[in-house]
């Protein structure tokens, strides 16, 4: 689990990068989930909110972007 001091220390782009490699690891937990290979159930839960927690972050830096524009 990715503690939120550590996401907010990250740049734009390791953000996008971040979000990226999350996706692609939330498909693959579906997917061995849908094949009954999936064993750490959990997983999916603590990729859900990491997901949550860098999207979080970036709509945070639009806004305050959007507000000093």
């Amino acid at each position: 689990m990715t503690k939120i001091v550590d996401v907010r220390a990250k740049s734009a782009d390791e953000l996008q990068a971040m979000l990226l490699d999350l996706r692609k690891e939330q498909f693959n937990l579906r997917f061995q989930r849908a094949t009954g290979q999936l064993e750490a159930l959990s997983r999916v839960k603590v990729v859900r909110r990491d997901i949550a927690k860098v999207k979080t972050i970036i709509g945070e830096r639009n806004r305050a972007a959007a507000t000093r524009a």
